[in-house]
């Protein structure tokens, strides 16, 4: 019988163990990536649109106002009244809400946090600005939580998780293809070192070098380590589960989905709500959020973001623990 017998079988027994079959999938999977990637990046970033905007109201102010916000808007903005102002602020601190409106000697105060998301503030101000000039209201805009002068967009952030998350993966993915002897729990230790000597490294970079923000240093450190070391463990347990294809779901994960729902670059409220819900519970948002807060919102501090890092950095170290014997560096 000859080599191609039987069909079809024989051409794909020797396509499959072949190197055509892998450079094959890689070209097809690289090729549909590009588009996914490009499209997840556009879809969240590229037109970023209120959806749920919460907003304190301070007494009574001008209701035709309110009016005008909301249908310049577009969105549902969720009015939570106050009976004073330092509540009012204290919500802000919170990150409760993302503005406060009264009215304040005959004229109507809008006061922002840049600080709890540069986009939605700048889009508050421009529309009441349109709005109270549509009614001929005076009005006053202020803002509670400026951005560091270093960093006016509010991205340093976003960039540091960005860091974080791919020097995190690709130093796991270095280990496995240079240090495939490692034991178990060398492996861990070496990704544990490199992520706190990273961590070290960025935040002197974005803080010491550049002074783009005031970073509470060991604070800081500490986020950016277990960002590194979580994204370096969820490649190991890919790579575990799936082998050499362990870049793949890794990229989707953090790169693709992750980053972009992060709410860095484009906060929350102006995220699709999916996306917005999404991002909360994966590395790159929760690093994020925890770093915004630490170093914007000190007094006001959740448990939410840290719980979700040391939850991925768990579960990626119990599947490799369990599994470690098929992960491509054996388990000695």
């Amino acid at each position: 019988m000859s080599a191609y017998g039987g069909g079809v079988s024989g051409p794909w027994r020797t396509l499959r163990h072949s190197p055509y079959l892998p450079a094959l999938v890689v070209v097809l999977i690289v090729g549909a990536s590009a588009g996914l990637f490009a499209g997840s990046y556009t879809y969240a970033m590229a037109n970023p649109t209120p959806r749920h905007l919460p907003v304190a109201v301070v007494g009574e102010p001008d209701e035709a106002f309110l009016g005008a916000l909301r249908q310049r808007l577009s969105a549902s903005l969720d009015r939570r009244d106050f009976d004073a102002y330092p509540q009012a602020v204290e919500a802000v601190e919170a990150q409760r809400v993302f503005a406060v409106v009264r009215e304040r000697e005959g004229r109507i105060e809008l006061a922002v946090a840049s600080a709890a998301g540069a986009p939605v503030a700048e889009l508050l101000a421009r529309d009441a600005r349109a709005a109270a000039r549509s009614l001929d209201v005076p009005l006053d805009v202020r803002d509670l939580k400026p951005l560091h002068p270093g960093d006016p967009r509010g991205l340093a952030l976003f960039y540091i998780s960005i860091a974080a998350v791919i020097t995190g993966f690709l130093g796991a993915v270095q280990l496995s293809v240079n240090a495939r002897a490692l034991r178990p729990l060398e492996r861990v230790l070496a990704t544990a070192a490199y992520a706190l000597l990273g961590g070290f490294a960025v935040v002197a970079a974005v803080s010491w070098g550049l002074d783009a923000v005031e970073l509470p240093f060991l604070h800081s450190w500490g986020i950016v380590s277990l960002t590194m070391f979580a994204s370096g463990m969820i490649f190991t347990m890919f790579n575990t589960l799936v082998g050499r294809w362990a870049i793949l779901p890794t990229w989707v994960l953090m790169v693709m989905l992750g980053n972009p729902s992060s709410g860095g670059a484009v906060s929350w409220p102006l995220l699709p709500s999916v996306l917005g819900t999404i991002g909360r519970w994966l590395p790159p948002g929760a690093s994020v959020n925890a770093q915004h807060t630490a170093v914007y919102f000190p007094g006001h501090q959740h448990a939410h973001p840290y719980l979700v890092l040391v939850g991925w950095t768990a579960l990626s170290c119990a599947v490799f623990a369990v599994w470690r014997h098929r992960h491509p560096g054996g388990g000695r």
